[in-house]
Order: C-alpha cells, then structure tokens, then sequence
C-alpha cells in the first residue's frame, strides 16, 4: 500500500519516469525495517536484502517485494557481492537485456540514489567523468573550490555512493581511460587546486555495455581489468519472457495513466513468441528454419509493442487488445532495414503465421501494414 500510495503522488506531480528509489520508496523502507543483516560502509541495505530487492519476496510482516529483474539468481548475487568490494561492476549483454534497469535499482537500493549518472555518448567529454569548471567564476577569480563543477563519479566518490556509467563503449577510449586512476587508485587529482579527492568507503562504479558495440570504443586491457563483469543474457524460457514484458507494460500503463485493457495476454504471448523464434532462427517446434533480422528484438522492444499496441485500443479502438493494434508496432520493430529485414519478416509471415492455428487475425493485421 505503502508503494502504491508513493507511486500515485508521484505521477500526481507530473513525473513521466521517476526514479527506482522514488517508485519503490515503500519497499526500500521496508527492507530497511526487517534488515538484520551486515551492511557495508555506507550501504542503505545489506547485501542479501539489495538481492531480495531485486528479486522480490515477503518479508515478516507480510510486506511484498515486486521482482525488478527476472532472471538467474546467482547473477544478482556476483553482482552485488562485486560492489561489496572494491571492484567496479560491468554489466554487459545485448540490448534490451534490462541493463540500465539493474543498475538503476542496484544504486537505489544500495545509495538510495540513482541519479548520479553519466551517459555515455560519442560526444561525452573527459569533463564528464573527472570535473569541469565555472568559467564564469574561474575567469573572475581563477581555480578554486566554489569554481569547480564536480561530475556525478566525483559526488560519488567524496559521498560514499554509487555513480553509474551508461553505455560505457559509447564513450571515445581516451575518456573512458580517465576512469583508470578513479578505480584504481580510489582517488581523483585535481591539479589545477593542488588537492585530490579520494573516495569514501561506499563508492563504486556501475558501468553498462551493449556487447553489439564491441569495435566502437572497446575497452582498454587496463580498465577492463578493473571491472567484474556480468553477462545478462535475454530471458531463457518463453514463461520468462512473458512475464518480464507483462509485469513492464503494467508498470507503464500506470505510470502513463493507460487506460486498461480487458486482457493482453494472448498478444503479449504472441509478440514474445514471434520475437523467440526470430530470434532464434527457428520455430519453436524446431520444424522451420528461419531467417534473422537485422534487430535484437528483445524484451524492451516487445515492451514497447505492446504498450503502443494498448494505446491504440484505448483511444481509437474498443478498448480490447487486438492483433490490428499491435500489427503496425511489431512490424516497425523487426524492420529496420527495410532492404533485408521486409524480406525476413513476409518469409514468417506466409512460411509460419499463416499457417499457425489460432493466428489468422494477426496474419491478415500485419501483411495489410507489411512494407
């Protein structure tokens, strides 16, 4: 009640995406609560309650934790008793694999803040990681403390918190590479004060990589030894699947104050089934080869899908999701070159969606939206 209560003040004050530690503040309270466990320096939960966070349960008193990630337990594990030390934490996969949703609510649960973030990009510049300057102040008083513009890592260094990295092989090489002192040394120079600030026992690093990037800026042999990395693979059964989009697409709904539906399990089903098999290059009965297309179609896009796929039926349908609505989001999703994918997904449509039981309405939906 507790979360819900949050939740709806909110969305109340106008917030399209707020927080992990704003949503989930009930929860986080909660854990907090029953908590008996060892924290480490400057940790809100200790580790077993940041998994169980994460991964959801009843405490004592009746209290329901919602599962954030699906998934292998174990990973959740190395990944928290990673930032228990003093290794920075790499989570690595394709996307779509709830990377930058992990690290969210690993900083949430762990700093009670997630926002002390830097985006990668190819334009993100060294200023980004170390510290930039006031030039106003600078210019009129030359180098000094209240000149200095500290980035999120250096906050997070001098508060004993979390800073996150998004996208970190988006970043050009001779940035990412100022990271190398930060983690190793604990410790960032500032030589134009004569000082350095050193970290607080608390601070870590979660940096996020889409493994599709790898020959952008790859990772120097120095800073990839100063990370512990973890592998989030893509969901491993279909049941797994189908519950990570349903549980997103009722977390946006609210939050985008969707109206509801009777029922969008059989399309979600159906988006996750034909996601799997393109995917995999083969039908889930192993009876037809398939082509791949060009996409990664993972969980997030068949989120996305479906969550278009509502608003259509809300608001220009009879409110009941169809295959006609989530003709043309499924579509967009798996064509993104319009020269080798149109191809790849007219094959499924005629080799496999025609022919499957049941699935008629979505054939005829999607060949009348087909490029």
């Amino acid at each position: 009640m507790k979360e819900r209560t949050l939740t709806a003040t909110v969305e109340a004050a106008g917030l399209l995406r707020p927080h992990a530690e704003q949503v989930y503040a009930g929860e986080l309270a909660a854990l907090a609560r029953h908590d008996d466990g060892m924290r480490p320096p400057s940790w809100r939960l200790s580790p077993r309650a940041v998994v169980t966070y994460l991964l959801g349960g009843e405490l004592a008193d009746g209290t329901v934790i919602t599962p954030k990630y699906v998934g292998p337990r174990r990973l959740m594990e190395v990944a928290v008793a990673t930032l228990a030390t003093d290794r920075a934490l790499l989570l690595l996969g394709v996307p779509g694999t709830a990377k930058t949703w992990v690290s969210e609510h690993l900083a949430a649960a762990v700093s009670g803040d997630s926002t002390l973030l830097v985006q990668g990009t190819s334009g993100t510049a060294e200023e980004a990681i170390r510290y930039g300057w006031n030039y106003a102040r600078l210019l009129a008083e030359g180098p000094s403390r209240a000149a200095l513009v500290p980035s999120p890592v250096m906050t997070a260094m001098a508060e004993g918190r979390v800073a996150r990295v998004e996208e970190l092989t988006r970043i050009p090489s001779d940035v990412q590479d100022a990271l190398i002192t930060i983690l190793s040394e604990k410790a960032l120079p500032v030589p134009e004060l004569r000082t350095e600030v050193q970290a607080v026992r608390g601070f870590s690093v979660i940096a996020t990589a889409n493994d599709r990037d790898r020959g952008v800026n790859d990772l120097s042999s120095a800073l990839r030894r100063r990370f512990n990395t973890v592998v989030l693979p893509l969901p491993a059964s279909e049941d797994e699947e189908v519950d990570i989009v349903t549980r997103r697409v009722g977390q946006l709904g609210l939050t985008l104050e969707l109206p509801e539906v009777p029922s969008a399990a059989e399309e979600i089903r159906r988006v996750v089934t034909v996601f799997r098999e393109l995917r995999a290059g083969v039908t889930a009965d192993q009876r037809t080869r398939l082509k791949s297309p060009t996409g990664t179609l993972s969980p997030a896009e068949a989120i996305s899908v479906v969550t278009s796929g509502i608003a259509l039926a809300a608001h220009f349908g009879d409110g009941v999701l169809r295959a006609a609505d989530i003709a043309a989001g499924i579509t967009g999703a798996i064509v993104k070159d319009p020269v080798s994918d149109a191809g790849v997904w007219t094959e499924y449509l005629e080799a496999v969606a025609r022919e499957r039981p049941g699935w008629a309405d979505f054939y005829r939906a999607c060949r009348e939206v087909a490029p």
